[in-house]
């Protein structure tokens, strides 16, 4: 039994206004018992009690500060138990990152309420703006060229040239250069009207090297119905369609492809480009300082040099201060397209719309071409010229017998020699010939 001298501690009254509650048991949750009408007061704030009829202040209803997996039962107003709380819910913030749904300072997960765009959002947005620029950079590179295409092949004139004879193997080419005396650059005082100084023939086997060849002018021909004469009569004559015509009853080859160059524009396409890089030497005894009334070429001395339109120009058409004639004019007439090429090729001019667009609208200006020609076919000349006039190329002339052959109805003209010349154009044709200059002055 306790001592009952000795004396129990005695607990301090209670506040005022403050009932003492019993203390759940540790490790027990505190309950309500089941049938229990009347709840035990319950201190929810540690002002008032919750039971008003015991005499206490009403309690204030505050949240529970009870957290999850705590033995204290969250209780509401009135004493009675809380509902209990649903599990926690984590929203998306972020990658790889979640925020309680409940958190403070955070909204609940509702579809209605959605958050401001996230990272991916935005960097699908940029991925597609991306991808519509490269589209659109994709369309103007693609549509500049063949608009530019499109535009120059309607500006190509055409004539009805060719003389529907039967395909011969490879791809034959004529170039005339048509050369009008009414311009007043007069080299040749007996003749009148169009003429063209420069005919060549570029072939394209099947197999083999291409070959560029230069026919000249007063080389001495059959004309069909006509009587024979000079080949730069039948142009005369009989326009496109009877040189044609007269080139296919020399050479054996019948032309897939008829382009006509106006030299009187060369200036213009020289002066496009800002002029081209010529050269000239003594080696067919042109002497120098050299000063061609005829053809208004002025030269100082042998070498090279970058000349405009109109010297240009001069330089093709000049043959009387050459003591090689038309073997020398034709000579510098290649080396003049050669050199026009070559500039027209320079990557950077990809990079110079107004200057694409000037060099087309001259060129076509002064370009007339078979009616089967486009500018596909333009575009596989110029490739086939620049084979031909490359080291693995041929260039030259037909072989020569006579550089001043007078048959008395045609004055002087010149005579290729009747026992190679057949043989020669069929290897031309068949692509059999070695790459190199052929033909040129007879003996040298």
């Amino acid at each position: 039994m306790p001592d009952p001298t000795v004396a129990r501690p005695v607990r301090p009254p209670a506040r005022p206004g403050r009932t003492s509650a019993p203390r759940p048991e540790p490790d027990a949750p505190s309950r309500v018992a089941p049938g229990d009408d009347a709840p035990r007061p319950v201190r929810v704030s540690g002002r008032g009690t919750a039971d008003p009829a015991a005499g206490g202040t009403p309690a204030t209803p505050v949240r529970s500060s009870a957290r999850q997996g705590s033995s204290a039962v969250p209780v509401g107003a009135g004493g009675r138990p809380a509902a209990p709380r649903p599990p926690r819910q984590t929203a998306p913030v972020g990658p790889g990152r979640a925020r309680p749904a409940g958190a403070p300072g955070t909204r609940p997960a509702d579809p209605a309420s959605a958050a401001p765009p996230t990272a991916p959002r935005r960097r699908r947005r940029r991925g597609r703006v991306v991808a519509a620029v490269v589209v659109v950079a994709l369309v103007l590179l693609l549509a500049w060229p063949i608009g530019l295409l499109l535009w120059a092949n309607g500006k190509i004139q055409h004539v009805s040239a060719l003389s529907g004879a039967a395909d011969t193997p490879g791809t034959t080419y004529l170039l005339a250069g048509s050369d009008s005396r009414e311009d007043g650059a007069i080299e040749d005082p007996d003749t009148v009207g169009a003429r063209t100084d420069t005919i060549l023939l570029l072939q394209v086997p099947d197999s083999g090297p291409a070959a560029l060849i230069s026919l000249p002018r007063d080389t001495y021909v059959d004309i069909p119905g006509h009587d024979p004469s000079k080949l730069n009569a039948a142009f005369s004559w009989g326009g496109a369609p009877l040189l044609v015509q007269t080139v296919e009853g020399l050479t054996g080859l019948t032309v897939d492809h008829y382009v006509e160059i106006g030299f009187g524009g060369v200036e213009q396409i020289v002066d496009a480009l800002g002029g081209v890089e010529l050269c000239l030497d003594g080696s067919t005894g042109i002497a120098f300082p050299l000063n061609d009334t005829n053809s208004g070429l002025v030269w100082d001395a042998p070498g090279c040099k970058t000349v405009d339109g109109v010297q240009a120009l001069a330089y093709s058409r000049m043959r009387y201060s050459d003591p090689s004639g038309d073997i020398g004019r034709g000579l510098r007439q290649r080396a003049l397209i050669s050199a026009v090429a070559a500039k027209a090729e320079n990557p950077a001019l990809l990079f110079q719309p107004g200057k694409q667009v000037s060099l087309i609208d001259s060129g076509t200006a002064v370009l007339t071409a078979s009616d089967e020609t486009g500018i596909v076919d333009l575009g596989r000349l110029a490739l086939a010229f620049r084979a031909a006039t490359g080291p693995g190329g041929i260039t030259g002339t037909p072989p020569i017998k006579s550089l001043d052959y007078r048959p008395g109805n045609a004055g002087s003209t010149v005579l290729l020699d009747p026992d190679q010349t057949p043989s020669f154009f069929a290897a031309i044709r068949d692509g059999s010939l070695e790459p190199g200059v052929v033909g040129g002055v007879p003996g040298s």
